[in-house]
């Protein structure tokens, strides 16, 4: 696709400010395929002279044996380079990402992005406190002895919050298997091909933690799901593959120094009901719609107000195509925040992970959404339910998943 069209995948490029890149990739990619030209000529040339020798006289053989000699050498010689020219080509060409859907905004920062609706009447809430301050005085959120134990960006969960991210999962869990998604509590390490291959590497090393056997904790379960059929063939009439991961999510958030260091709203390690889908490649988009209406369904479930944004192109990801977030508003800071966000990859992922279709044309594209992500949404719940009383009013959706139907969370002492 790079080398038949340059043209449209540089315009696209462009959209991102990485137009420059494909330069170097279809420059290394030039002199690859000149190297592997001098050794194909320099293999067949030595095969004739290896089937002549054979036929030579004695006088003639020395001459030709001499011949070949040379050539090995000179094949030996372009053996490292060629080797050299394929991992130049495969870094540059790693480092290359998605083209962005022309329905994605450009743009440079969240500034930019398109508000595409709202739901939800904001609640008036004279004076309101902040999460951590109603955590705190509920005696459920303990940020000053999670520094101790782990340091900043860190938070203990305790009692009602902990039934409040049961309840959450439980919910999330219900609503999507519902509709077709298959659970899995995927593993929170894997390999370096599998960051690779989910797109996340090698430009977002610094997010991630690694530990001395080369594996790395998963910042979401969305890089474990993607890889759930890497080196496989799919099949295309079994298309969409839906599956629901839970599972703890580590982030170095670097980049993010002084931003959000109050409370839990981000930290170091979190939990997330994530979907995830391998779809057709004629129906992705319409599946990108499906996961957003399910991100909203759970939103307006919890009552919660939000207004979805379509991400502009320079804070999309590499690997994702078209990005949609959905902000929360949060009456404490009087504004929205992102909750929860969902984007197709289109064959990004699958290119790199090896993922094949069988029955069409093409290669699986794939999708992610966010169902529930557990901290985020406790802190949202904790602002916009916040009752004169010093309480927190638990949504009537969740109540069924709480002890004894617990329909407010009181002080533990006051």
């Amino acid at each position: 696709m790079l080398r038949d069209e340059p043209d449209r995948v540089r315009a696209a490029l462009a959209r991102r400010g990485a137009d420059r890149l494909l330069d170097d990739v279809l420059a290394a990619d030039l002199r690859r395929r000149e190297l592997v030209h001098m050794a194909d000529e320099r293999n067949q040339k030595r095969n004739e002279l290896n089937k002549a020798i054979g036929k030579a006289t004695p006088d003639e053989r020395a001459t030709l044996i001499e011949e070949a000699t040379a050539l090995k050498a000179e094949i030996d010689a372009l053996e490292p380079k060629l080797k050299d020219a394929d991992e130049q080509l495969s870094m540059l060409a790693a480092g290359l990402p998605n083209l962005p859907d022309g329905s994605a905004p450009d743009g440079e920062s969240d500034d930019d992005n398109v508000e595409l609706r709202r739901w939800g009447e904001l609640r008036e809430i004279p004076n309101a406190d902040d999460h951590l301050d109603l955590g705190q005085r509920l005696g459920i959120i303990d940020t000053e002895r999670a520094a101790r134990s782990s340091g900043s960006r860190f938070g203990y969960l305790i009692g009602a919050a902990v039934q409040l991210e049961f309840a959450l999962v439980r919910l999330a869990m219900d609503t999507i298997t519902a509709k077709g998604f298959v659970p899995v509590v995927p593993p929170v390490l894997v390999r370096r091909e599998v960051m690779f291959g989910a797109g996340d590497l090698p430009g977002d090393e610094a997010q991630y933690y690694t530990t001395q056997d080369g594996l790395y904790l998963t910042g979401t379960s969305e890089q474990a799901l993607a890889a759930l059929h890497m080196d496989e063939t799919l099949h295309a009439d079994a298309l969409p593959l839906r599956y629901a991961g839970f599972s703890s999510c580590f982030r170095r958030e670097a980049g993010t120094y002084g931003r959000d260091t109050r409370g839990v709203f981000r930290v170091h390690q979190f939990d997330k009901v994530e979907m995830f889908s391998f779809a057709h490649p004629e129906h992705s988009w319409e599946e990108l719609e499906e996961l957003i209406a399910i991100e909203e369904e759970l939103l307006q479930a919890l009552g919660l107000p939000y207004r979805a944004m379509n991400v502009c192109t320079g804070e999309l990801g590499a690997k994702a195509a078209k990005k949609i977030d959905l902000e929360v508003w949060f009456p404490a800071q009087g504004r929205y925040r992102e909750l929860t966000s969902c984007s197709n990859c289109t064959d990004y992922q699958s290119r790199r992970l090896s993922i094949r279709l069988k029955g069409a044309k093409g290669i699986p594209h794939t999708l992610n959404g966010t169902a529930i992500a557990i901290q985020r949404t406790i802190c949202a719940l904790l602002e916009n339910y916040q009752e004169p009383d010093r309480t927190i009013s638990v949504p009537e959706v969740l109540r069924p998943y709480m002890p004894n139907g617990m329909s407010r969370i009181t002080p533990v002492r006051d």
